[in-house]
Order: structure tokens, then C-alpha cells, then sequence
């Protein structure tokens, strides 16, 4: 197995450099990809790759289009890869693939959606990667499917959630799996209306205690710069009923006037839409995201999290180049939405991105104390990766603190262009964090 150079950066926020004495990172290839833009490496993907047992998993577009799925044993460097009879509209970097592994083994896909209907699969036995025929779940409300994602709940059985309708007017559907049974049924057609107005663009995260957190921002048109505000619900027993951070149960659906905020933020801040949150192991949520504060001209990463009492807002102020996401499509944008990782295990965090300041390589935040402590910064790789963003293996966070990102070299075109740059390699990185725990 490939070992990665690794660059330890003194820049921070607070702000102090100091020596980390983690583990090099490590690298594997599964194989090319498709990158031609950023469909493989978006920061939405549900899972990229989901670990179950001693096996990981990994799915990708090929140079042809064709869905691809991987595993190996959990450390090892070669990939067992199989091509599926499925391809995508890679053209579109909305149109990411969403794997899960269910408690029974099965492998779940979903793959190729931007207001299309639904495309999903499952594998014809338990780890296996060859798929059975495309399947309906409910069979209601699945023409026009956006953003699938997948959850494992502790019990063994699935979430699955999409957005029902288009940009600026979708409402947010959730679907439960049964192992036993091998069927789907409908938990909430809409459990957040966009009203015909609106839409709600939302994050995710089951902690380890089973309560599923759910942030989102507003957005009130297809511009992204008409995104606004962070509201914030969560769930107690698998997505069926909702509340607030203080317990207070929502009457559903939610919507605009009754949502929780955790922080208020205009329309025109660039704020961004669809980054990610995590909890701590009291299930405190955290939510990261980027965005410009008033009276300021360059967008910083945000860490929101509770405090088990109130909303606060940590500003990673350590970026100093202005940029702009007035427009529609998938934007080129010179730094990623970041992925927020709280250790599993005691105290910590890390924020996973990429910039182009930092000459857009793999880079990393970690603090032994997010709400207080400083924010080290440095990089995971030596080399850029163009236009990827952060995605990672939930499962194997979770069970063991290590990261896993699926990492490749892409390039993205503003407004859904299409670069020309030959297939580029598919990889997984994968590093374990040197936290104190306490």
C-alpha cells in the first residue's frame, strides 16, 4: 500500500501550530474514474464508501459512465471491482451514487438523480456486488428524485431519504427499510415543506445513541445565493416524530415559521448548501458550513454546535481570498464543503476540506476541543486534487475512529460545463487522528 507524504501545516485558527503525532495517511486505488467534473467526489454522497463487518465498500463512476462497486477487507490495499449494467449522467454533478449496507449484508444503490425518477438497487445476496434488477421502494412520489441518502439505523434496518421536486420548491421525503421483511415503506412524504416557495437543503447524522439530527438551510430559488439561515430538528426513534434541541415536538411538517434556528444568516452571504454535521458522545450536534459575516468580504468554514444549553457559532478564520456563488448548477467553487467528524470515542474534532489558497490538497482542522481550543491545519496530501470534496465512511468512523475519504483528481466546470481531462484514479485514504480522549 501506497504511503502519502504528509504536510503538517502552521496556520491556525487561535491560532497555533502544533506537531501532530498521528499515523501517516495511507492510500489504496480501486481504479479510474470519470473527471470530467466532480460527480464521484460530491460532499453529498451517501455513502461513497460504508463499511460493514471487516468488509468496506465503494462506489463510482467509471470513463464510460457505468456504475462501479469495490470492496476488500477492511486495511487491505487491492479492491475487488465489478461493473454494473447501470450507467449515470455523469454530465450532471448532481447525479451522485449512494450506497449502504443493511444488517443483513445486502448492498443498497442508488444512482443517477437530479428531478428524475428513482434509481435503486440491491445486491442479489449478501455481500455480493452484483445487483438484482432496478426496484421501486413505495412506488409513490418517485418521479422526480434529487440527493438519495441512505442511514443504517442500530436496529440493522435503513433510512433512505430524497428531495421530492426541484430546486427552490422540493419537500423532503423519508422511506424505512425492513431487513426481515426485505421492503420499504413511507415514513413522511413531507416531513420539510418548501411550502411551493422553497426548499429545504438538509444534512444528516445518527448518533451513537440512535437520535438522527437533521440540519438544513432555506433556499428560495434556484440561485444559490438565495440560500439562508440553519434550522435544525432531530428524531428519537428512527425518523418517525420530530423535535427541537430542547425537546419540544414539531407538529409536521415543518416549515419556515416553525423551524428551529441554530443561526440566523441572510440570503446574499454565501452561505453554502447540502455540507454536514456530526455529534459528540452526549449527542451533542455539530454542523459545519462555510459563509461571509456581515461587514466581512471572504467566505470562513463555521463550526455550529450545542452546548446542551444553548447555540453557538466558531468562525475558522483563517481563509482570506473573496469569492462569489450568485448562480444556478453546480458551481466551481475554490474551496469544498467541508465534512465535520467528532470523535467517537471522547473529545475532538476535525473538519475535512479543501482550498485553493492551500493549493487544493487534502487538508484537514483538528481540535482537541472544538468549542474552545485551537484549530491545528494541515494536509493530507502533498499534491492537488482539482475540484474533490469530502466524503467518507461513516460506518468505520463510528466503529473505530479511523477516516476513510474517497479521494480522485477532478475538475468542475461552472454551471454543469464538462472538462476534458482523461479518467483519473479512484482512491481511499484512509488516516486515524491522534485525539485526547477524556
Amino acid at each position: 500500500m501506497a504511503v502519502m507524504k504528509t504536510i503538517l501545516t502552521s496556520t491556525l485558527l487561535g491560532l497555533t501550530a502544533a506537531a501532530c503525532c498521528a499515523a501517516e495517511p495511507t492510500l489504496s486505488t480501486v481504479g479510474k474514474g470519470w473527471a470530467n467534473n466532480s460527480v464521484n467526489v460530491v460532499v453529498f454522497r451517501k455513502n461513497s464508501l460504508v463499511t460493514q463487518g471487516d468488509t468496506q465498500y465503494v462506489a463510482y463512476y467509471d470513463a464510460e459512465r457505468y456504475l462501479v462497486l469495490g470492496k476488500r477487507k477492511l486495511g487491505a490495499p487491492a479492491w475487488t471491482v465489478q461493473r454494473t449494467a447501470w450507467q449515470g449522467n455523469t454530465a450532471d454533478a448532481h447525479n451522485d451514487i449512494s450506497i449502504m449496507v443493511d444488517g443483513a449484508g445486502y448492498l443498497h444503490v442508488s444512482w443517477d438523480h437530479h428531478n428524475n425518477a428513482l434509481r435503486y438497487a440491491r445486491s442479489v445476496a449478501p455481500g455480493s456486488l452484483q445487483l438484482g434488477p432496478k426496484l421501486a421502494m413505495t412506488g409513490k412520489d418517485e418521479d422526480e428524485v434529487s440527493y438519495p441518502e441512505f442511514l443504517r439505523l442500530p436496529d440493522g434496518n435503513l433510512l433512505f431519504f430524497y428531495r421530492l421536486g426541484g430546486s427552490g420548491r422540493g419537500d423532503l421525503v423519508i422511506n424505512r427499510y425492513d431487513v426481515r421483511t426485505q421492503s420499504w415503506r413511507r415514513l413522511h412524504t413531507n416531513l420539510i415543506a418548501g411550502e411551493g416557495k422553497r426548499n429545504a437543503y438538509w444534512q444528516s447524522f445518527l448518533d451513537n445513541q440512535g437520535t438522527l439530527h437533521l440540519s438544513w438551510v432555506w433556499r428560495e430559488s434556484p440561485d444559490v445565493a438565495s440560500n439562508h439561515d440553519m434550522a435544525y430538528a432531530r428524531s428519537r426513534d428512527g425518523g418517525v416524530s420530530w423535535e427541537t434541541s430542547d425537546g419540544k415536538p414539531y407538529a409536521l411538517p415543518i416549515n419556515a415559521a416553525s423551524a428551529e434556528y441554530a443561526v440566523r444568516i441572510p440570503q446574499n452571504s454565501e452561505l453554502i448548501n447540502q455540507t454536514s454535521m456530526s455529534a459528540d458522545k452526549d449527542g451533542h450536534p455539530y454542523i459545519a458550513s462555510y459563509w461571509r459575516d456581515a461587514g466581512t468580504k471572504v467566505p470562513q468554514y463555521h463550526v455550529i454546535y450545542h452546548t446542551g444549553k444553548q447555540w453557538e457559532t466558531r468562525t475558522l478564520a483563517f481563509r482570506s481570498t473573496p469569492f462569489s456563488l450568485s448562480g444556478q448548477g453546480t458551481k466551481r467553487i475554490p474551496i469544498a464543503r467541508p465534512q465535520i467528524l467528532v470523535n467517537p470515542a471522547g473529545a475532538g474534532a476535525l473538519l475535512v476540506f479543501r482550498d485553493e489558497e492551500r493549493g487544493s490538497k487534502v487538508s484537514v482542522a483538528q481540535a482537541d476541543d472544538p468549542a474552545s481550543g485551537p484549530w491545528r491545519v494541515r494536509d493530507l496530501t502533498s499534491y492537488s486534487v482539482g475540484d474533490w470534496e469530502p466524503s467518507y465512511d461513516t460506518e468505520r468512523w463510528r466503529q473505530s475512529g479511523i477516516l476513510s475519504l474517497l479521494v480522485q483528481d477532478v475538475r468542475q466546470v461552472d454551471g454543469e460545463g464538462k472538462a476534458d481531462v482523461p479518467p483519473q484514479p479512484v482512491q481511499v485514504l484512509d488516516w486515524q487522528p491522534d485525539f485526547i480522549t477524556r
